[in-house]
């Protein structure tokens, strides 16, 4: 491949939804532009997008208990939950726009009741108090709530066979669904090639450095016969999962200076036995482990990639020094600058319960692993199950002015101050929130579009920029629409 000095109005690094997301938001703004996505690997969506990499759930806060932790005085308040759903509802509101406009099919979706499922007193208090603050609430009009373990058994038959009687309490509702985000993410590069944007696959980039132009210079290799180019670029999106860091440190930029990462990675059972699938239509989160990462609540979901349907259970935590799970055993320590030891020692000090907790789930057994399905699910048989790998998770580690540094469960977008180079850290909610991410992004790094581009995307998304939540007849009717049209209702 011979290098090109004609720069690019667009370059996206990797080939995930975020990429998907932003190259179909810019292409609709601006049609004129040149956009060039960059893969390393041989087709888009094969690592967090993956439809195995993760659990697919649309994640709307109604059955993930990390959203609302109870207080130490015993108080439980619903309001990061509601943000969640806020920009969940924005995502839905973009795919139902395309879905309309013919754009895209909506296979990608499916309605799945969630649930949250406990077990012991102390748990099934916090999960009374956690329904009595959301039951009002508009986004999550619904929600239903039961001790009993026969009304329990009808909406997950289960989670109560073979169980004894102890306490347990369950939160129950319609409003969920199941995302195959890879499905999703090609359908949307698909939309993209299709209107012009270049796709590169096998094609790694290997560093950015600003040009004295005032671009950026990526240096690329392909991975099929390692042909190297160098292409220029106007504005830069570093979408490449736990490959951001990396990328955003060779930048240079001073945005990026302090973060680390710490990589968290993950297996889920899965079966495909019919007469299970048949007995369980639900998303069903638990309780976290002491000291366990939020990605790590165990739940036991429907899946349905490529329109067949299966159980997962999991996700049992571990850890590997990759990024990626194409990645490299080198990572973390590649990872170490100078100006991210402190931040990262801090974050070793501050956060032994973690450590320990992913210890002892590397080590553990298939039995134990069984067990723990079985605390789920008591009539659990290990033949029924099988072991599959997970993606990879880099959480973000970033300097802290009182403890020095700390570990973020979350996303966030790094951006440099001219906004001509951006990039996105961190895992969970990531997919399912994809949409307000990125128009975050756009609404930073592009001050000058952004009077322009506003009325365009508020004809995509039509409650940008404001709250549903506390407008109970529009929060019914934007759901009722978007259900409709993403065919998740009658």
């Amino acid at each position: 491949m011979s290098d090109s000095r004609a720069p690019l109005d667009v370059v996206l690094i990797g080939g995930g939804i975020m990429s998907a997301t932003l190259g179909t938001m810019i292409q609709r703004l601006q049609p004129d532009w040149s956009i060039r996505i960059y893969e390393s690997l041989g087709e888009v969506a094969r690592e967090s997008s993956n439809p195995w990499n993760n659990a697919g759930t649309g994640h709307a806060a109604l059955c993930e208990l990390n959203y609302m932790p109870e207080a130490k005085d015993g108080s439980v308040t619903p309001d990061k939950a509601i943000s969640i759903n806020e920009q969940f509802q924005l995502s839905r509101q973009f795919w139902s726009s395309l879905a309309d406009n013919g754009e895209l099919t909506t296979s990608f979706i499916n309605s799945t009741p969630h649930m949250t499922f406990v077990r012991g007193g102390d748990n099934v208090k916090y999960l009374r108090k956690r329904y009595a603050a959301l039951k009002d609430q508009p986004l999550f009009s619904g929600i239903e709530y039961s001790e009993d373990h026969k009304v329990i058994r009808e909406w997950a038959p289960l989670l109560i066979k073979g169980r004894t009687r102890e306490p347990i309490a369950a939160t129950h509702t319609d409003l969920g669904t199941d995302v195959d985000f890879g499905a999703l993410t090609n359908a949307l590069f698909e939309g993209l090639t299709e209107r012009g944007a270049e796709l590169w696959l096998n094609c790694r980039v290997k560093s950015i450095r600003r040009t004295g132009e005032g671009n950026w210079r990526l240096k690329v290799k392909h991975t099929v016969g390692n042909t190297p180019h160098t292409v220029d670029a106007r504005f830069v999106f570093v979408g490449a999962g736990g490959g951001a860091l990396h990328l955003l440190q060779s930048s240079g930029i001073d945005e990026i200076k302090g973060f680390g990462g710490f990589p968290i990675s993950g297996k889920f059972f899965r079966t495909t036995n019919p007469k299970l699938v048949a007995q369980h239509q639900a998303k069903v989160y638990g309780k976290a482990a002491v000291g366990a990462p939020p990605m790590s609540v165990p739940h036991l979901d429907t899946r349905v990639v490529n329109g067949e349907t299966s159980l997962l259970f999991g996700p049992y935590a571990g850890f590997s020094p990759k990024f990626l799970k194409k990645g490299s055993w080198w990572d973390l320590p590649g990872s170490i600058r100078a100006g991210n030891i402190g931040p990262m020692l801090a974050v070793a000090r501050d956060n032994l319960d973690l450590m320990k907790y992913l210890i002892g789930e590397l080590l553990a057994s298939r039995a134990k692993k069984l067990k723990a399905l079985q605390e789920f699910m008591p009539t659990a048989k290990g033949d029924d199950w099988e072991l599959i790998t997970a993606g990879q998770r880099v959480q973000v580690m970033k300097k802290d002015a009182k403890r020095g540094g700390v570990l973020q469960f979350g996303t966030e977008v790094v951006a440099a101050s001219d906004g001509t180079i951006a990039g996105l850290l961190g895992a969970s909610p990531g997919a399912s929130t994809a949409v307000p991410i990125m128009l975050d992004l756009l609404e930073r790094c592009f001050p000058q579009q952004w009077g322009e581009w506003e009325p365009k995307l508020k004809e995509l998304i039509p409650t940008m920029g404001t709250t549903l939540n506390d407008k109970p007849e529009k929060a019914a009717q934007v759901i009722a629409e978007t259900s409709k049209a993403l065919g998740l209702s009658d």
